[in-house]
C-alpha cells in the first residue's frame, strides 16, 4: 500500500496492518508489529524524502515456516542524507529511540537501497499461529 509522506501515513498504515492481521497473529505480536510499523513510517516521514507522488510504500508479508508464520514489514521511501542507523540516545532526549524499539521487538531488521530510494525491513520470526486461525502462507 502507499501512504502519504506525512504523519497521517503512519496512522493509516497502523490501522490497515491491524485490520489485516488481527485474525492471524496473537494480540501481543500484533501490538509489536504495529509499534514497529509506526516507527518505520515515522522515520521515513521525518528523515527521508518521499517517493514520487509524495508517498511512502508500506508492505507486509506472512510466510509459513515449520515453527509458525514469519512476518516481514517493509517501508520504502526516497532515501535521505544518511541511512537509518541506531544511535546513542541521551536519557533526556526527545527522540533517537525509534530504531532501538525496532531492534528490540523485531527478530532482525535491515536496510536495502536501490535506484529509487531505500527500504527498511523488520522480520518477526516465527510468529506462532493462534488455535483456530487460518495458517499464513
Amino acid at each position: 500500500m502507499v501512504v502519504p509522506h506525512h504523519a497521517t501515513g503512519a496512522q493509516i498504515a497502523r490501522h490497515r496492518l491491524a485490520a489485516d492481521l488481527a485474525e492471524v497473529v496473537t494480540p501481543a505480536v500484533l501490538a509489536d508489529l504495529v509499534a514497529v510499523l509506526a516507527e518505520l513510517v515515522g522515520n521515513a516521514v521525518r528523515h527521508a524524502d518521499p517517493l514520487p507522488g509524495g508517498v511512502v510504500r508500506v508492505a507486509w508479508r506472512l510466510r509459513a515456516t515449520p515453527d509458525g508464520a514469519q512476518v516481514r514489514l517493509r517501508v520504502t521511501d526516497g532515501g535521505g542524507a544518511c541511512g537509518p542507523r541506531i544511535r546513542p540516545a541521551d536519557t533526556d532526549a526527545a527522540d533517537g529511540r525509534g530504531l532501538h524499539i525496532v531492534a528490540g521487538l523485531a527478530s532482525s531488521w535491515g536496510v536495502e537501497r536501490d535506484g529509487l530510494g531505500q527500504s527498511v525491513w523488520a522480520d518477526f520470526d516465527p510468529v506462532p499461529d493462534r488455535p483456530g486461525m487460518v495458517p499464513a502462507g
